[in-house]
């Protein structure tokens, strides 16, 4: 097992969940609007701007109205989200149960770093049962700086033991993910299925493009596909 892994460019792989491991940001944006339709009757915010918030703190979605506004959209936010994720309302992507399988049997660690609250993340984790691949898992809570800031990638690989964070490599989808990543001093690789807007995400310099699933093992061994 050693051995694997010193032939391996990197010790961690650390994951964003919305977006990049399973296809949540339709359920999202559902949530995003009937939270509005409950406490304000609804919204002329549009599908973009909400959209822009995905893969910060829930908070940040709604900061713009005043606190107890704010508070009151969040938690219906997180009363809407929680019962439909207890439905298994979220499909995994094609082809991420091989790659993290694939990846674990190397001898590279793995873990997850998410704004997602604990309490609602583990509802499709268990769901997924996707819990046995990650060493390490980081959400909301663990740090007082969330995504831009590096801090939870930070955090992930203190807690898997990992001190050169030129390491570790972070998958993600969103603008929140590759800031992260650059402050954090990680590489960092895009998705190419994010349904985000490409032309802002390729401005960022992302370390590498994922197109399809099967990339993702060839770039930890730095070999090509």
């Amino acid at each position: 097992m050693k051995v694997l892994r010193a032939m391996s460019k990197y010790d961690l792989v650390l994951y964003d969940l919305d977006g990049t491991l399973w296809d949540s940001i339709p359920l999202i944006m559902e949530c995003y609007k009937k939270a509005y339709d409950v406490v304000l009757g609804g919204t002329d915010r549009s599908d973009d701007d909400l959209q822009s918030y995905i893969g910060r703190p829930l908070g940040d979605t709604f900061a713009m109205h005043d606190d107890e506004t704010r508070d009151k959209l969040v938690n219906t936010y997180l009363e809407i989200n929680c019962a439909r994720l207890k439905e298994n309302a979220i499909p995994i992507f094609p082809g991420v149960y091989d790659f993290l399988a694939k990846i674990r049997t190397s001898g590279v660690k793995q873990g997850i770093v998410t704004s997602k609250r604990e309490s609602s993340a583990m509802i499709t984790i268990d769901l997924l049962e996707l819990g046995g691949y990650f060493d390490v898992k980081v959400f909301r809570e663990a740090t007082e700086r969330a995504k831009p800031h590096g801090d939870p990638l930070i955090e992930a690989a203190r807690r898997a033991g990992i001190t050169d964070m030129s390491r570790v490599l972070y998958v993600g989808d969103a603008v929140p993910d590759v800031l992260s990543a650059h402050d954090a001093g990680t590489d960092f690789a895009l998705v190419g299925w994010t349904k985000m807007p490409r032309e802002e995400l390729d401005s960022l310099g992302p370390d590498y493009i994922i197109e399809v699933p099967e990339q993702l093992p060839c770039i930890i061994k730095g070999s090509e596909l």
